[in-house]
């Protein structure tokens, strides 16, 4: 289908809807205003308003709060000075739920709308870390940390005791469902548990615990292009000054973020490789970026997150950068081929 009409939309449920905010903007800022009409949503808490608009190729026209048009979600539009437009395509960059945690992208897909993400159930299944880890548990070409899962009603006294016995220390406590490093801990000590469980849960419902496997955090984006190729970005390194890569570091300038990576050309092939299997296993589309850890020679799965953080000063852009890419290049190759699936 011809895509003309792009709702951007950003903010979200969760704590990561400032960042989501700062990613949607740039995101909506680099799309090519010479082939789209660009429509900025900012949707938080059931509330989906127009903040801003580009059309025929014209400056962006920001509205004052109070002027905002809701978006009818009877079938994806809006109403500008008395004036329909309904959106044909929509640029999902809602970090946590409702936008990759598969909500948004089942109504889309409901309405017919084509989208920038995974599916319903693919994004629904990345975001919970366990399932994902669940995936590619079998596989020969990626390791997963052991962890243990825990609900809520199973925490109790001989908890930290039986989670040492079966990880060792250190290890990490999240929430399954959280991004951008909320509610995560490194626990080092037992004594450390209560408090990692009370943060952890304060972000989700489900908590995983995972044995902190040493070694060199590497980071890895995939795409499929207009033409149907899988294509992986350079390697990102990422050295963080803090116990490990938080909100603080991501966000705060705590940590270099070297791109590309210093690694070997066999060790970027095999996170390359390693990538686009990961990619085509979980069934992706869209772009994703996938995190590991290189222990020696081995290979371990941290994580994917099927919508990067695409601000300025983000990961991703800076693999676009470094392959020589324009990030407006990226997006409509982005664009033409999630319109196509």
């Amino acid at each position: 289908m011809m895509i003309k009409k792009i709702a951007v939309i950003y903010g979200s449920d969760s704590s990561e809807w400032e960042v989501s905010c700062r990613s949607g903007v740039f995101t909506a800022s680099q799309i090519d205003k010479g082939k789209f009409d660009v429509y900025e949503i900012f949707a938080r808490f059931g509330s989906w308003s127009l903040v801003a608009y580009s059309e025929d190729g014209g400056e962006r026209v920001e509205l004052e709060e109070n002027r905002r048009p809701q978006v009818c979600k009877d079938d994806f539009s809006v109403s500008i000075d008395g004036r329909k437009v309904k959106f044909d395509y929509a640029y999902v960059m809602q970090h946590g739920t409702p936008g990759e945690n598969g909500l948004m992208q089942g109504y889309l897909e409901m309405l017919g709308i084509p989208q920038s993400s995974c599916s319903a159930f693919v994004s629904a299944m990345t975001f919970d870390k366990f399932s994902c880890k669940n995936y590619l548990k079998d596989v020969d070409f990626v390791r997963c940390a052991k962890d243990m899962f825990i609900r809520r009603n199973e925490l109790d006294a001989s908890l930290p005791s039986r989670i040492v016995e079966k990880l060792g220390l250190p290890v990490f406590v999240k929430p399954t469902d959280s991004g951008s490093s909320f509610g995560v801990t490194k626990v080092k000590d037992i004594s450390g548990f209560d408090e990692a469980f009370r943060l952890a849960f304060s972000e989700g419902k489900t908590v995983l615990v995972e044995e902190a496997v040493p070694g060199r955090e590497l980071q890895c984006a995939v795409y499929r292009g207009s033409d149907g190729a899988l294509r992986a970005l350079p390697v990102i390194e990422i050295v963080s000054e803090n116990e490990f890569f938080d909100y603080d570091a991501k966000y705060n300038g705590k940590s270099q973020e070297i791109c590309p990576a210093r690694i070997s050309e066999a060790e970027r092939e095999l996170i390359q490789e390693a990538s686009r299997k990961i990619y085509s296993r979980l069934d992706c589309s869209g772009v994703v970026r996938i995190d590991f850890i290189l222990n020696g020679d081995e290979l371990f799965f941290l994580e994917i997150n099927t919508i990067p953080g695409m601000t300025a000063a983000s990961l991703v852009p800076k693999m676009i950068r470094t392959a020589g890419l324009s990030i407006s290049g990226f997006l409509s190759e982005v664009i033409a081929a999630t319109s196509a699936k």
